[in-house]
């Protein structure tokens, strides 16, 4: 009897260790805390134009990044995940001060964390093979002629977001402002924050039983956008 209770609680004492040592591993691979939130700010400094000049259609240029950022519980411990990409694509037409038609796509596939694993499992979550692209595409036009006085424009932008086949209507936070481009050109900076329930595109929130993942979450992106 007392063999097996010693082996009883070794087997017990094994588990324990391999719970620690698992979260331990987990909880080494967090680093969106120390990403921030998308922004415009570069070192450029704001530059100014006519607003006629801004009419025209805008594209997304080199530089430009893409993501989400999503919090989990690990361990009764609040921690958060950035995954991000440079495989995103997308323009924009401005006529008389207004942001009158935008379309953003993110190659999905290509998000990146600091671990593997976990961006196999989002792939996996998100069926990246069948649904590879999530896309925004402004629904209503956004006035930002005041970009043109180099003042940096802060405005909710109503659209909608596709992911896994499935559109819903969102709606985006940006901050747009113009910079002095290569070359003396002009280029805007856009940062846009997009708050999103995976439930809405049949995503299920994985729980891994010592880390649990919120079900809301963010699709951000940082754009440089040139004529």
């Amino acid at each position: 009897m007392g063999r097996k209770i010693a082996v009883a609680l070794g087997a017990l004492v094994v588990l324990a260790a391999l719970g620690f040592l698992a979260t331990r591993i987990y909880a080494s691979m967090q680093t969106g805390d120390d990403v921030p939130a998308p922004a415009v700010g570069s070192s450029a400094p704001a530059a100014t134009a006519d607003v006629a000049d801004l009419d025209g259609d805008w594209t997304v240029a080199g530089g430009s990044e893409a993501g989400y950022r999503v919090d989990e519980v690990l361990s009764g411990q609040d921690v958060t995940v950035v995954g991000r990409t440079e495989e995103v694509t997308g323009s924009g037409t401005v006529a008389d001060g207004e942001l009158t038609a935008a379309t953003v796509e993110v190659d999905l596939a290509s998000i990146t964390t600091d671990e593997s694993a976990r961006d196999g499992q989002f792939q996996g979550i998100l069926d990246t093979r069948t649904f590879p692209t999530a896309t925004f595409q402004l629904t209503d036009p956004v006035d930002v002629a005041a970009v043109a006085d180099g003042e940096t424009v802060t405005v909710d932008a109503p659209g909608s977001m596709t992911i896994k086949d499935v559109t819903r209507d969102v709606t985006a936070g940006l901050e747009i402002r113009l910079v002095g481009g290569d070359g003396g050109d002009v280029v805007a900076e856009l940062a846009a924050t997009v708050p999103v329930t995976f439930a809405d595109y049949g995503v299920e929130a994985p729980d891994l039983g010592f880390v649990t993942v919120e079900d809301t979450g963010f699709v951000e992106a940082e754009l440089t956008l040139s004529r």
